[in-house]
């Protein structure tokens, strides 16, 4: 996880680009962040970390050891706090890091915990189609049917889906695209939805997989060092023939 931020769900809208083309964005604010504590591999942690707290929060809401750790790094009460390893930016405890990280045209993944569902039927959890509507079929509209056996083996199988919780549970979209970063509101425009309801807590961190089809910018250096070689043997060429 080499960079990564805590961020807010704030909600949907809508950008155009230069073109008139509609992208449909979720508004996260990302910061600002603040850097808690720096872990080394040297040090006594072990491993290279960067802690990191969003969201001020009131210091007797927060319990004594939690507390006392943020006040050991000299650190200000949040209300969230997440740990990135191998945190490719170079930062000290104190500093402030937000939406800048990262840029236009970045590929990132959203970690955020689902909208809770309650509890729901075998229908609307699993998509089953459930029972006709008509020709005689009464009380079977939203049923499951049979889930078990004749005499052998005799019982429910072991994964079966039934009704119960849905929701609720933590959820990662991968390769979402950065349309916009607007630092003075410390905002990302990203393209797609993330999980959550508005007002959620996620996890803004650079994407482990590249989607389907990306290719890596073409850097210039090449052409350049290439032409630089023909106009060297131009030049000798034409020093020959005089």
């Amino acid at each position: 996880m080499p960079l990564g931020l805590l961020g807010k769900k704030l909600g949907h809208t809508r950008v155009y680009d230069s073109r008139g083309n509609v992208t449909p964005v979720t508004v996260v604010l990302a910061g600002p962040n603040r850097v808690l504590q720096v872990k080394t591999q040297g040090g006594k942690d072990g491993y290279n970390a960067v802690q990191l707290g969003f969201d001020d929060q009131k210091e007797q809401r927060l319990s004594k050891a939690l507390l006392g750790h943020i006040k050991k790094q000299n650190g200000a009460a949040v209300k969230r706090i997440r740990e990135f390893r191998n945190f490719s930016k170079d930062v000290k405890p104190g500093d402030i890091v937000g939406p800048t990280l990262f840029a236009a045209g970045d590929f990132i993944d959203a970690i955020g915990t689902t909208k809770g569902r309650g509890f729901e039927g075998v229908v609307k959890r699993h998509r089953f189609a459930g029972g006709d509507s008509t020709h005689g079929a009464k009380g079977w509209h939203r049923r499951a049917g049979a889930i078990g056996q004749r005499l052998f083996p005799g019982t429910v199988m072991r994964g079966m889906r039934m009704p119960g919780h849905m929701g609720q549970v933590t959820r990662t979209t991968q390769n979402l695209e950065v349309i916009q970063v607007r630092e003075a509101d410390n905002l990302l425009l990203i393209k797609g939805a993330i999980p959550g309801s508005e007002g959620d807590y996620v996890v803004i961190r650079e994407a482990k997989k590249r989607p389907k089809g990306w290719k890596p910018p073409v850097s210039a250096a090449p052409m350049k060092k290439k032409a630089a070689a023909e106009k060297k043997a131009e030049a000798k060429t034409a020093e020959a023939k005089k």
